[in-house]
C-alpha cells in the first residue's frame, strides 16, 4: 500500500482524543475520513503491527485473538466502573469509557480477522449478511 502507515496511528490518536466528550447530549462527533472505509484503516493497522512483530506468523494470529480477550475485559471493567459496582472504586468510569472500550473491541477483532485472512472485508460482509438474513427474517404467517 502506498499510503503512510503512520496515518493509521494518527486516526487512532484522533479517536482517543475524542473520548469522554459526553453521551446523548454531546455535540455530534465529526466523521473522520478513515471511518468511511474502516477496512482500509484496519489494513494499515495490520501492516503497522506486522512491521513491529517479532514472533512467528502462527503466534501472531494467536496473540491478536488473545488481545481481543484483553479488550473485552477492559470493556467489562468500564461497565463495572460506570455503574459503580465496585464499592472500593465507586464510579470510576463513564459510559463514554464503555463506548471507547467497545470500539477497541471492534477494532481489535477486525485486525485479528485481517491477520487471519487478507479477504477479511469479504469474510465479514458475507457473515454479516448471513446473520442478518437469519435474525431479521420475517416470521412465518400464522406463527404465534
Amino acid at each position: 500500500m502506498s499510503e503512510d502507515p503512520t496515518k493509521a496511528i494518527d486516526a487512532v490518536e484522533a479517536v482517543e482524543a475524542a473520548e469522554g466528550t459526553g453521551a446523548p447530549d454531546r455535540p455530534e462527533t465529526p466523521v473522520i475520513p478513515d471511518a468511511l472505509d474502516p477496512w482500509d484503516t484496519v489494513t494499515r493497522l495490520h501492516a503497522w503491527l506486522t512491521a513491529h512483530q517479532t514472533l512467528p506468523p502462527g503466534q501472531e494470529v494467536l496473540l491478536r485473538v488473545l488481545k481481543l480477550s484483553e479488550e473485552v475485559g477492559e470493556t467489562a471493567q468500564a461497565v463495572i466502573g460506570a455503574t459503580g459496582q465496585n464499592p472500593r472504586k465507586g464510579h470510576s468510569h463513564t459510559w463514554q469509557d464503555v463506548e471507547a472500550e467497545l470500539c477497541d473491541v471492534i477494532i481489535t477483532a477486525m485486525v485479528a480477522l485481517r491477520t487471519l485472512t487478507p479477504a477479511a472485508p469479504e469474510v465479514f460482509a458475507t457473515h454479516l449478511h448471513r446473520v442478518a438474513e437469519r435474525s431479521l427474517a420475517k416470521p412465518e404467517s400464522g406463527a404465534d
